[in-house]
């Protein structure tokens, strides 16, 4: 089980069990201990249940997941409402054995043809609009960025030793180099006043074989200042592709009619 950052994508806490059929939710008391007061955990599915989210609200700490489908519940208090969107004070559980004892907030949102519905326990929307919401549960997709880097780009699908203390060691130490490598591409984004989604990380790791044959010829000595010299060359900075752009004019399209 691992936590990253939303938005730097950098690792937080890491948690390991030999138990290779454990259920998601066996980390349930280990996470909401680790988040601070006041914290932010975005998680999916796995996570659902209505102690767990009560226990957010009653530790003063705060949560974003989805509505599971099925799941029963009725309106309180309609906060704003738009054909693409909908935001409301909901009671969750109709069954007086396991009810949620506490009021979530529903933000539900129409993308194309299909509602998505996203759950928080954050009531006030002058805390968290509804447009950062969705925003954010967005962000929790980009963990599988980082699984994916870190399984492809840095190797770690492939373990090459059968000794568990060896296979620790090389998860660890990729881990290390990605948070390494992450900082860098953070560093990249800001001397290029660039969003750090719009770096790519193939990429910064890619130039760094360039930036070492730099170094043995005397060309270079500061990895941030070379790159940022050389970003257009290696495609630092990803191009904006039709899709891209098509997402941002629905976007701005739904939010467009809040009132």
């Amino acid at each position: 089980m691992m936590v990253v950052e939303a938005f730097s994508h950098r690792p937080v806490t890491t948690w390991y069990t030999t138990n290779s059929k454990v259920n998601d939710k066996t980390w349930c008391d280990q996470l909401l201990e680790r988040l601070a007061t006041g914290g932010l955990l975005i998680f999916d599915l796995g996570f659902f249940k209505f102690p767990w989210f009560d226990a957010f609200t009653e530790s003063d700490k705060f949560f974003i997941t989805r509505l599971r489908e099925k799941t029963a519940y009725k309106v309180v208090r309609c906060l704003n409402s738009t054909q693409l969107y909908r935001d409301e004070i909901i009671a969750m559980g109709e069954y007086r054995s396991n009810p949620c004892m506490h009021q979530v907030r529903l933000v539900s949102v129409l993308w194309g043809s299909t509602w998505y519905y996203y759950l928080t326990n954050v009531i006030d929307p002058q805390i968290l609009s509804a447009h950062l919401v969705c925003e954010l549960y967005r962000r929790w997709w980009r963990v599988e960025d980082a699984f994916l880097l870190t399984k492809r780009l840095l190797g770690l699908a492939y373990i090459w030793v059968g000794d568990c203390n060896g296979v620790q060691i090389q998860i660890f130490a990729t881990w290390i180099f990605y948070a390494v490598l992450n900082q860098l591409c953070l560093d990249v984004a800001i001397a290029l006043n660039q969003p750090l989604d719009r770096i790519s990380t193939e990429m910064v790791f890619r130039s760094l074989y360039h930036f070492s044959q730099a170094v043995l010829r005397g060309d270079a000595s500061d990895t941030l200042t070379y790159l940022v010299e050389h970003q257009k060359l290696f495609g630092l900075v990803k191009t904006r592709r039709k899709r891209h752009r098509e997402i941002d004019a629905y976007t701005q399209q739904i939010w467009a009619l809040t009132s």
